[in-house]
């Protein structure tokens, strides 16, 4: 359904979400077992690789299963849970087992190193983490036996740790035990009377205020901070994104995008079941040609990905082959789409109604977003419009409303903003202020449709003598040069100008050019000053594991570069 919008007839830059469609009072669990009462046998989800393919009676059956077990353990409604495993069954499971026994389930990103997991569990004291024995190179019952020296010979629930003093449970996900740890597999088998008697209860006790889900922000400098997500914030996210799409109980989405973040687990899992989808997962982390491969077997007409996932799906052996007519829609967000890309999706992806979502971890995600009605050119240009229930205003460095069409700090204020970081509130304080509205950081506009457009980071502005800079111009400008894959243009130091622009460049395969040519193909199309004086060719970017593109570290090592030439000259 098209966001409706409000009257604005001061033209100022400031929109509000209006819709006839209420916000739901549910918790997490309910949302699921509400589903599984109206489309029981429909699909819910669907993992090939471990051989799962769950009806919503299914899935709502093992949820319950799974919360038995945990409240069994003496794990009490408010106490923390971390998940770190990469995308599986059993993360699912999880999300909706913790709802219901109402412990708040703490995304680990699978990613994590040694300090970075004390950090996280020392920060929202864990009572209980669920991970597997290894991922990728990441051995985590070394990097575990490590941070709790006494792991080995300690009984399951028996876990003492100076470090971190209220970690009681390890719960581990795999075929073999591991010393200090509860198969998650026994899991259920602990179950009795007691246990099914409290889960029965807090159905009707738990509220849709309270907190659900804590994420950690991927924070460039200092340590990550602990958003805190209520049921309320993400019910209702997930509800009003699927709207934007259309999604009914026919449908059937592919989730690529990793559960720890929120596009994989309100965008992707919560949304599906708010909208009685089937959930499609390919393979434990993002492999394009699994992906693909599913989509096409599993007649996927659902897709999310971040930009990079899309570039790597379209460039997968044996893609011009896959029958992919089932494709439709989806979403795309995490990093900007650039234009070029954009056509190619609907084109040979042949998602026509693919949107563009717009939002961070702290609004539960999404604020703005494109509708499948939207004109194509809305959606290759813009993130879209508000959503509803929800308020945006642009403003400039003084707090003050922007005329419409002026950039400025994009603001959201609604049921989707975070009430706090956990055990922050000095963070909290300087992140919502008081009448409740939260800063992004990025640089917007908004036209006389209300439609957004991101122009750019305010951290990733550049000034080149005196001129400012917007990154994304460029990229969207030389996205449309035939020979260039993907690229990201920086600030980097400069005597003269203060900053100069840098180009990273990523060729198409087979396809060659220099830094002249791509100097020269922008002459007379943007302005001098926005021509990159520096282009670099490479085959890849530094990036997160969600797949946004860490531009600070492309600075310091273009300035580590750009000085080390110098002293050689």
């Amino acid at each position: 359904m098209p966001i409706e919008r409000a009257d604005r007839s001061l033209r100022d830059s400031y929109e509000h979400g209006v819709s006839d469609r209420p916000l739901m009072g549910l918790t997490v669990g309910n949302l699921l077992k509400r589903t599984a009462q109206t489309l029981p046998d429909r699909d819910a989800l669907i993992v090939p690789y471990q051989d799962v393919r769950w009806s919503y009676r299914d899935l709502d059956r093992e949820a319950d299963r799974i919360a038995d077990g945990l409240i069994s353990l003496g794990l009490a409604p408010g106490e923390r849970i971390g998940v770190w495993a990469p995308n599986m069954a059993e993360w699912v499971v999880l999300q909706f087992a913790t709802a219901k026994a109402g412990l708040i389930l703490v995304n680990i990103n699978p990613a994590y190193r040694l300090s970075e997991l004390e950090y996280a569990l020392r920060q929202v004291e864990i009572s209980a983490l669920v991970f597997v024995p290894e991922f990728k190179t990441s051995n985590y019952v070394a990097m575990l036996s490590e941070l709790i020296p006494g792991m080995a010979g300690a009984e399951p629930g028996t876990l003492k740790s100076e470090t971190l003093p209220s970690l009681r449970w390890l719960i581990c996900l795999g075929k073999d035990p591991v010393p200090g740890a509860l198969r998650y597999d026994d899991l259920a088998k602990l179950a009795d009377a007691a246990s099914k008697k409290k889960l029965a209860e807090l159905e009707g006790t738990l509220q849709f205020d309270d907190p659900i889900n804590i994420q950690f922000t991927s924070g460039t400098t200092g340590r990550p901070k602990a958003a805190t997500l209520t049921h309320h914030n993400i019910v209702n996210n997930a509800y009003f994104t699927g709207l934007q799409m259309r999604l009914t109980a026919d449908d059937r989405m592919c989730i690529p995008v990793p559960m720890y973040h929120c596009f994989g687990m309100v965008l992707g899992t919560l949304c599906c079941v708010a909208h009685g989808v089937a959930m499609v997962f390919a393979s434990a982390g993002f492999d394009a040609t699994a992906t693909m491969e599913v989509t096409e077997k599993e007649r996927c007409s659902v897709f999310h990905g971040v930009p990079t996932m899309f570039i790597a799906a379209l460039d997968s052996p044996g893609f011009a082959e896959r029958d992919l007519s089932s494709l439709r829609t989806g979403i795309i967000a995490g990093a900007p789409c650039p234009a070029e890309l954009m056509k190619r999706i609907m084109s040979e992806m042949h998602m026509s109604q693919i949107t563009i979502a717009y939002g961070m971890t702290e609004t539960g995600p999404v604020s703005t977003q494109t509708s499948v009605d939207d004109p194509v050119h809305r959606r290759v240009e813009t993130v879209g419009r508000v959503l509803p229930h929800t308020e945006i205003k642009i403003i400039d460095k003084k707090g003050r409303i922007t005329p419409r069409g002026t950039p400025g700090e994009l603001l959201t204020r609604g049921y989707c903003v975070m009430p706090k970081y956990w055990n922050d509130p000095e963070k909290t304080a300087k992140a919502i202020d008081e009448t409740r509205w939260i800063a992004s950081g990025d640089i917007a506009v908004v036209d006389e449709e209300g439609f957004f457009q991101i122009v750019g980071r305010s951290k990733d502005m550049l000034i080149r003598g005196g001129e400012n800079i917007f990154p994304r111009e460029i990229e969207d400008f030389l996205y449309s040069h035939p020979a260039i894959e993907q690229v990201e243009v920086i600030g980097v130091p400069d005597k003269k100008y203060g900053e100069e622009v840098c180009a990273w460049i990523k060729l198409r395969e087979g396809q060659q050019a220099t830094a002249e040519e791509i100097r020269d193909f922008c002459k007379g199309q943007i302005a001098h000053f926005k021509i990159p004086r520096f282009v670099k060719f490479v085959d890849e970017f530094p990036m997160t594991i969600t797949g946004k593109v860490q531009k600070f570290v492309m600075r310091d090592m273009m300035a580590k570069e750009l000085a080390g030439a110098a002293d050689d000259g």
